[in-house]
């Protein structure tokens, strides 16, 4: 028995070997036989399969030749960084419902980037774009002929030229008749294509910007044509601008002339009609059209300081007490902005009809361009302090009810900002930098900016408490009587230890006010057509005598005219007041009007009437009630 059992596994082991070999030589066998059909030459009943094939495959490049082209450059958008209440930019710019990856921006931590991609990685991303697609090609009306079509796994090379982009595909594709067949590995395309001219010259504007600023220039002048900024105004009465309207000026100036620019040197050429002051001067091909669009919609910041509340208001000089003795007045007025906005590079090809385009950050910081950013860095300098946040602090917001309550922490030391977060749940820990006497800024929609001195030498714990805000309508009265502003506007200020609000009215009615201790200050102006004339003074004085004589400090007397002109004060005080009054939440929840009702001031004849009218302003009180 035991002899019958090894011989009859011998007989299985031999059959197991015949069975293998046989296998293998046909694994060899139809390698050698598809090896020995791999051909250039693809025989004409499988031409038209192959050809549908090439089509899809040139298709396929064209379809990320625009993606390429309508996203700067990416397929694969980098990975999503959100803005914040500061830098109010992603790193993305939402064009109709397309992100865009910005080229330069600024990140919501204040720190200076660039996504400028290269060629060599637009013909990788490409080259994994058709890799993706290709397998994807419809073969259906050949499956049903008969045909059998196996497809390897495919592997792209992209060349991106100026006029076209060549794909070299290895991939092997068996097809099989039932008469012809055919083992073909590479597979080759042209596509007509502008795209490497295209990216060639956006590369030469976006230098351009980065090493002459030229949008932050001209954004520059629409702030100081469409904004106060400084000057000096003859006035015995306040400047006052609504905050809101002067950024809306300037959103609408800015988008305005910045679709007004055009570049140098391209398809552009400058005709009588044509203001030279948009022409940009900048390396481009002569076929290629250059535009610049912005839009008031997208993401952008506007700050101005000074500001209270909502009103740039600035204070006349010469009418005080005391100060008869320059016989006129004059508004001086100086303002600080910043401004943050996108501006979209699109570089049209008129031949092929395509177009590249492209965002940029255009950063105004106090009236003046960003620094010039190195092309060849990816990011500048951020302030020092928030490079190295290395404390851990934890910070817990509430309501006025205890109830927590989400807000934006950011921490400020000296002249630096840094972001920090969000609460969550009304709680954030997270890493701060190192400061004695910092503060910790938390804002909240709905809620009053909250600012706590706090040094992060350590770690620790704060609570913060914000309070509600309200916005209610002010109703101001002249000795009982509804102002109606039609002889003039009345100045009302809501002054406290942290900030104060200034509407004008009655152009503005509305204030958003918490709760707090506040002094009320009504200014009524009226029209008035007060002349003070002309006048023409003697100043002397002693300076040092010409000659040896002043060595020795000899002085001669030189006298010269000082000459004051004529003014007409078209506005002067003529009423109004001050109260101080703590405003209880509960009031400010449960009214609707503020009621404020003023004392009238004689309509000053001259200038010491005038200032009399200031002295007897500061006796004067307000009626306050809450409705």
């Amino acid at each position: 028995m035991g002899n019958f059992k090894l011989a009859n596994n011998r007989g299985q082991l031999t059959i197991f070997i015949i069975v293998a070999v046989v296998l293998i030589a046909a694994v060899v066998l139809f390698f050698v036989f598809w090896g020995g059909l791999r051909t250039s030459v693809v025989p004409k009943s499988i031409e038209p399969m192959y050809n549908s094939f090439l089509s899809c495959l040139e298709s396929d490049a064209l379809v990320g030749i625009d993606v390429l082209e309508s996203q700067g450059g990416y397929i694969e958008l980098p990975d999503f960084e959100s803005g914040s209440e500061y830098m109010p930019f992603s790193n993305q710019l939402n064009f109709l419902g397309n992100p865009i990856p910005y080229w330069y921006y600024v990140s919501g931590n204040n720190i200076q980037k660039e996504q400028v991609p290269s060629k060599s990685f637009m013909e990788s991303q490409l080259e994994k774009f058709i890799e993706q697609e290709v397998r994807d090609c419809i073969f259906e009306d050949y499956y049903e002929q008969g045909f059998e079509i196996v497809l390897g796994e495919p592997k792209a090379k992209v060349t991106i030229n100026d006029d076209s982009v060549e794909v070299n595909l290895n991939m092997e594709m068996a097809v099989d008749t039932g008469i012809d067949t055919a083992l073909v590995q590479d597979h080759k395309v042209k596509v007509n294509s502008k795209l490497g001219k295209l990216y060639k010259n956006a590369k030469n504007i976006y230098g351009e910007e980065q090493s002459t600023l030229f949008l932050e220039n001209y954004a520059v002048d629409n702030l100081r044509l469409y904004a106060p900024v400084d000057g000096v105004e003859l006035s015995c009465s306040p400047l006052t601008w609504s905050a809101s309207k002067v950024f809306s000026d300037l959103e609408e100036a800015i988008e305005l002339n910045t679709q007004s620019l055009k570049v140098k040197g391209g398809s552009f050429s400058l005709n009588e009609k044509e203001n030279e002051y948009f022409v940009v001067d900048a390396n481009v091909d002569s076929d290629v059209e250059v535009r610049f669009v912005n839009s008031k919609e997208w993401a952008n910041m506007f700050e101005v300081d000074p500001v209270e509340g909502s009103v740039l208001i600035s204070k006349p000089v010469g009418n005080q007490p005391g100060m008869g003795v320059l016989g006129f007045c004059y508004v001086p007025y100086h303002y600080v902005y910043n401004m943050r906005y996108p501006v979209l590079v699109q570089v049209f090809s008129e031949l092929s009809g395509e177009f590249f385009q492209f965002p940029v950050a255009v950063v105004i910081q106090g009236n003046k361009p960003r620094e010039a950013l190195d092309t060849s860095a990816f990011a500048v300098e951020s302030p020092e302090l928030c490079q190295y946040m290395n404390t851990p602090v934890q910070v817990n917001t509430y309501d006025t009810s205890s109830k927590p309550l989400d807000a934006d922490i950011s921490y400020k030391c000296f002249s630096d900002i840094c972001n920090i977060g969000k609460t969550q749940s009304g709680t954030l820990t997270k890493d701060f930098p190192q400061c004695v006497n910092g503060f910790i800024v938390v804002k909240a929609d709905g809620f009053k900016e909250s600012r706590n001195l706090y040094s992060t030498i350590a770690g620790g714990s704060v609570d913060v408490i914000l309070d509600r805000t309200y916005e209610k309508e002010i109703e101001l009265k002249l000795e009982g009587d509804k102002y109606l502003g039609d002889r003039g506007e009345a100045v009302i200020s809501f002054i406290s230890e942290t900030d104060s609000k200034t509407i004008v009215y009655p152009s503005q009615t509305k204030v958003e006010l918490s709760e707090g201790q506040y002094e009320i200050q009504v200014y009524v102006y009226k029209n008035s057509s007060l002349k003070l004339e002309g006048t023409t003074t003697k100043e002397c004085m002693e300076v040092p005598k010409s000659g040896i004589g002043g060595i020795f400090g000899f002085t001669d007397e030189q006298c010269f005219d000082i000459n004051i002109p004529e003014q007409i004060i078209s506005n002067a005080l003529a009423g109004g007041g001050t109260e101080n009054y703590y405003i209880l939440e509960s009031e400010l929840a449960k009214s609707k009007v503020i009621g404020i009702n003023a004392r009238t001031l004689p309509t000053p004849a001259t200038m010491e009437q005038l200032q009399t009218n200031y002295i007897l302003f500061e006796e004067k009180d307000l009626d306050v009630v809450f409705k």
